[in-house]
């Protein structure tokens, strides 16, 4: 997301085989693929990252098209550079027609690669800017079962503003139907409280002006025990004006194929570093074990160079 960074999460004992998947949680590229359950995305949305097996590799992808209830998203990151706007399609993959807001939010990545909230009065000179440029349309939908609507994206950039990366987040959250109250309802003595969940999906939308670079680099890389069970655990670090994304690959020194791979990784410029933390079972982290190789890269639509790697000997 995204995964990380922003919504990742994981199931850790149920397995999805199929082909390796491409996508993105809050940040990613987006090319076709099989389709997942409900079910299955629901299972997903805690952590952001999903269980995929493509040969001998641990898949731990987000998705091209986030998930909540039933309302699928995708791309699930935008990048605008002032040229050309750009489309977010909402598609409701449920049985009953729904009602969706739009609207913006701001969020911040910590140091432990979490997503939190910025109230408006705590937003900086960039993430004000961020807000007042994004124009997006129409703010309010109401879907019927499998029907697909665009929200149109755009900015206005002002005069004269400063080169850097600037982003806002786009959330999409479910307007709860009124339910009326019965007669029973009326008649029952004492009191009863009724939760109602909304569901909500986020997607990070990035302005980018003027030439802006970013490198990263990996390091300290081990094995965590937790009460979830065992992680692949690492620090990813950026320098530069901008934010860096992409996909990790973890290999075993000798071998072609990846051990683990997990895509939608960003660092975003808020923070020099980040720790990536990856739940694999217990299976896969005996494997993670000598000479082993981590890699960071591009999104392939954008090339798939290599940002970073590095070679370690993990005991």
């Amino acid at each position: 997301m995204d995964v990380v960074s922003s919504l990742v999460t994981l199931f850790r004992h149920s397995v999805l085989r199929g082909d390796a998947r491409e996508t993105a949680c809050p940040d990613d590229q987006y090319k076709p693929e099989k389709k997942m359950t409900i079910r299955g995305l629901r299972r997903l949305y805690r952590t952001c990252v999903g269980l995929g097996l493509a040969a001998t590799a641990l898949v731990l992808p987000t998705l091209p098209a986030q998930a909540a209830g039933d309302l699928l998203v995708a791309p699930t990151r935008v990048v605008l550079d002032g040229r050309r706007g750009a489309e977010v399609i909402l598609n409701n993959i449920g049985s009953e027609t729904a009602t969706y807001r739009i609207s913006l939010e701001l969020r911040r990545m910590t140091t432990e690669g979490r997503l939190v909230d910025v109230s408006p009065e705590e937003a900086n000179e960039l993430e004000r800017a961020a807000t007042e440029m994004v124009r997006y349309a129409p703010r309010r939908v109401t879907l019927p079962p499998n029907q697909p609507q665009a929200i149109r994206l755009g900015i206005r950039t002002p005069q004269n503003l400063a080169d850097g990366e600037y982003r806002v987040h786009l959330l999409f959250r479910a307007v709860p139907k009124a339910v009326p109250v019965t007669q029973q309802d009326q008649e029952a003595k004492g009191f009863s409280i009724a939760l109602t969940p909304i569901y909500g999906v986020t997607i990070p939308v990035i302005i980018r002006q003027g030439k802006l670079t970013a490198t990263a680099a990996i390091a300290n890389a081990r094995i965590e025990e937790g009460a979830e069970g065992k992680t692949f655990a690492f620090d990813l670090s950026r320098t530069g004006n901008r934010s860096t994304y992409g996909e990790i690959r973890v290999v075993k020194q000798g071998h072609d194929e990846p051990l683990l791979m997990v895509r939608g990784i960003a660092v975003y410029p808020e923070v020099n570093g980040r720790k990536v933390s990856l739940p694999v079972p217990a299976e896969v982290a005996a494997q993670l074990k000598g000479p082993l190789s981590i890699e960071y890269y591009e999104p392939q639509n954008i090339g798939g160079g290599l940002i970073a790697k590095t070679d370690l000997v993990l005991r």
